[in-house]
């Protein structure tokens, strides 16, 4: 009786173990910044939490109210933490321990001042050019929504590289910006507007990353990693989805090419990471290892079988 009860001691003890999360963890909340590349990244995520036998849910937010609800424990994870250009105004949060770092979910990536090719092709290459040629441009930046201008805003305030006063940005969303530059690509006339790779603008047009900026968006023309970011105490709270979170990086082609078949042919987020995955399938292997469903099964076994359902 005493090695039964031993026995069923130790197989309850393994049972508690192979359940790697609490109840809590179940439901993950994604904040989404409606950016095409953040909807593919938990489109990603959504398709594997799903299949591991969690529940996630996005939730569209401003980039500061995004970090903000982190802080406050009302978002879980947050995929579109672009560095450096997000340093500065949010160095707050991550000296004073409001957000986790995960690690980066993609290198390689760019995000600074673009020009269409045919425009660099007179010479303008630089933040200074630019600035020297107001008129051609109609004083305007194209740039996306508020909240994430705010190096260009700052950089018009101090004058730096010859811009001034009165110059300005133009505010929109992602798809707003984009139809202003494939207007004005068109018609080949001239635009300066926010660029960044991974996008299927740098697939679909010509352009050119400017020189300068170091200060505000780094170097090697706004060379960029994104990072994860979890609610404070995520990491003791869900080890199994910090785990998966921690190992979930994406490469330039996944995003790039899965971007495009959202942008140009209208496939929605989670159609297009089903693609990706589909022709990708060994970034599941990096992804997974070591992470188990909901309930402590082998969580490769359990996503290849949700994606070929």
């Amino acid at each position: 009786m005493k090695h039964l009860t031993a026995l069923a001691l130790v197989l309850s003890t393994s049972a508690t173990l192979a359940h790697a999360d609490a109840e809590a963890c179940r439901t993950v909340r994604l904040a989404d910044l409606g950016w095409t590349d953040i909807m593919l990244t938990d489109a990603t995520a959504g398709l594997l939490l799903e299949a591991l036998g969690y529940e996630p849910s996005e939730t569209l937010l401003g980039l500061d109210v995004a970090y903000v609800s982190l802080r406050e424990g009302d978002m879980d994870i947050f995929q579109g933490n672009w560095r450096p250009v997000q340093d500065e105004n949010y160095q707050e949060f991550f000296d004073k321990g409001w957000v986790e770092d995960l690690g980066e979910n993609l290198t390689g990536a760019k995000y600074t001042l673009a020009v269409p090719s045919y425009v660099s092709a007179k010479g303008i290459t630089s933040f200074s050019d630019v600035a020297a040629n107001q008129d051609i441009f109609g004083g305007k930046i194209y740039g996306i929504e508020p909240g994430s201008n705010a190096p260009l805003l700052q950089m018009i305030k101090e004058g730096s590289y010859g811009f001034d006063q009165d110059w300005q940005v133009v505010e929109s969303s992602e798809a707003g910006m984009l139809v202003q530059v494939q207007r004005a690509i068109a018609r080949e006339e001239p635009i300066v507007f926010m660029g960044w790779e991974p996008h299927p603008m740098n697939i679909n047009h010509e352009i050119t990353y400017l020189s300068g900026g170091e200060a505000e968006y780094g170097e090697n023309y706004g060379g960029s990693t994104v990072h994860t970011l979890a609610r404070p105490g995520f990491t003791a709270d869900c080890p199994n989805l910090a785990k998966l979170f921690s190992q979930l990086r994406y490469t330039l082609d996944y995003e790039n090419y899965g971007m495009r078949l959202m942008v140009d042919e209208g496939a929605l987020p989670e159609d297009a990471a089903r693609a990706m995955l589909a022709e990708m399938p060994e970034l599941l292997d990096i992804w997974l290892e070591g992470v188990t469903t909901f309930d402590g099964q082998d969580g490769r076994d359990a996503v290849t079988k949700a994606l070929v359902e």
